[in-house]
């Protein structure tokens, strides 16, 4: 009986031991954190100020987050007409109004359907995410809108709208990460307050 015992005891100090030195992974850090805002206009409220309907939804740093969180639920072609997705760099919104995104503007690229806005969208998602633009402090964030009598479109917010340089090296990076042989253009914010409908200021 003693030995069984005893048996069983060394049995269970060898299993403590070994769930002791197995490791759970750690998760894969990202250099920065990010946010993911939702807008929904489909059903404004009369007389709301823009911007109203925008809410900070999650917050995230590590790979695993972000791929729990896209695959469960910020993809394009789940959202209603007349909304929007944005992932922007934690701690900017995705306003005008911004001190960061204020003396900026916006590259912008129209989808030909849900499918291309979802591939799109992901390929962005990961090149941010994953620091593939050598102008990474540039860029504040992208927005995925999905309009029914217009186009569905991409914009990615960049912070110095003036930097052409810049910006045009951003903007040749981006039709590479997504793929498009088409134009795509940049206006600034501050057209585009005055303007509804403010011409481009550059191309590629």
């Amino acid at each position: 009986m003693a030995a069984v015992a005893n048996e069983a005891a060394a049995a269970a100090s060898i299993e403590g031991s070994a769930t002791e030195t197995i490791e759970k992974p750690l998760p894969h850090k990202l250099e920065r954190k990010w946010t993911f805002w939702f807008d929904n206009q489909s059903k404004p409220n009369q007389g709301a100020a823009w911007g109203t309907s925008l809410r900070k939804i999650f917050s995230f740093d590590t790979v695993e987050e972000f791929w729990c969180l896209y695959e469960q639920i910020f993809k394009p072609s789940k959202l209603p007409v007349n909304a929007d997705f944005h992932l922007f760099r934690a701690g900017i919104e995705p306003k005008w109004e911004d001190p960061v995104c204020a003396t900026g503007g916006k590259w912008s690229v129209t989808s030909s359907g849900k499918a291309n806005l979802d591939t799109m969208w992901l390929e962005t998602l990961m090149a941010l995410i994953g620091e593939q633009f050598d102008e990474a402090d540039e860029i504040c964030g992208v927005v995925a809108s999905v309009r029914r009598q217009r186009q569905d479109k991409l914009a990615l917010w960049t912070k110095t709208a003036a930097n052409e340089a810049v910006q045009m090296s951003i903007g040749r990076k981006w039709k590479e990460v997504i793929d498009v042989t088409n134009k795509i253009t940049y206006s600034f914010h501050d057209d585009s307050k005055r303007e509804r409908n403010a011409k481009s200021r550059y191309n590629v």
